[in-house]
């Protein structure tokens, strides 16, 4: 359960193993709106996501244990002293997609993106004001499907990569490694690079991450790897160490810069 300081929303989240004890707590028959997170499908890229809405979370979730295979837990937002009623969790439902089809970093396996329901002005602000408080709970549950990937930030903190028919901008993040968009990788790679970074190159050519440019790959958008050597690898078509092969504007490697931070 997660609680803030004078906010009246309540969080409920639970493994989807866990969720058969879980959902003898009260507090999942109330009016809500939750999200089911699962990991990619087959030889997707991205993490699965579910938002839904229910006068009863707990009644609504009987379908999805029976009927969705993908998810790996829920996280449920309801009310402490009921003032969360049914055009607010449709509101909130609505806005919660429409972010996440704007961040565009996970596959929605909602089939409709549902209109925000017709609400007096005082209930869509309760509504809002209740999504900005909810908001910054989910990174700390993990969840930052509905954050955009960001370009920019000091410039100080961008590293850059140059190979043969590669050029590319970065950022070591919280939220991970990020190439930014506009970035150019080597079309063709090398012999022995490893089958891994061949097979995330090949996915996110078919997910139109990277895009064929001549000799090159343009990435499309912003992506996020999980290391900065897996993204110096796909860069470069080649198995690379990241801490060193990524730099900052004076040359520096990201490894001398974590290196200065920490004796700092």
């Amino acid at each position: 359960m997660v609680e803030k300081s004078g906010w009246t929303g309540l969080g409920l989240v639970a493994a989807r193993s866990d969720y058969p004890i879980a959902r003898k707590r009260e507090e999942w028959s109330r009016p809500g709106v939750y999200l089911l997170t699962g990991p990619p499908e087959g030889d997707g890229l991205r993490d699965r996501l579910y938002v839904g809405e229910s006068d009863d979370v707990r009644n609504r979730m009987v379908g999805h244990v029976k009927e969705k295979d993908f998810w790996t837990a829920v996280i449920a937002f309801t009310s402490k002293d009921s003032s969360l009623n049914k055009a607010h969790v449709r509101y909130l439902e609505a806005r919660l997609l429409q972010l996440a089809a704007e961040a565009d970093r996970v596959d929605l396996d909602n089939t409709t993106a549902p209109a925000l329901p017709p609400m007096s002005e005082a209930d869509r602000a309760d509504a809002e004001g209740f999504l900005q408080e909810l908001m910054p709970i989910l990174p700390l549950l993990g969840i930052r499907a509905l954050e955009r990937v960001s370009q920019s930030g000091p410039a100080a903190d961008r590293l850059f990569l140059k190979g043969p028919d590669a050029e590319a901008a970065a950022a070591d993040t919280a939220d991970g490694f990020v190439v930014f968009e506009g970035s150019m990788a080597r079309a063709t790679a090398a012999p022995s690079m490893h089958a891994f970074l061949a097979a995330l190159r090949g996915n996110l050519t078919a997910e139109g991450v990277l895009m064929t440019v001549g000799n090159q790959l343009r990435f499309t958008k912003p992506w996020i790897f999980n290391s900065p050597s897996t993204a110096a690898g796909v860069v470069l078509g080649r198995a690379a160490n990241g801490r060193t092969e990524w730099r900052d504007a004076d040359g520096i490697t990201l490894k001398q810069r974590q290196e200065r931070a920490v004796d700092a």
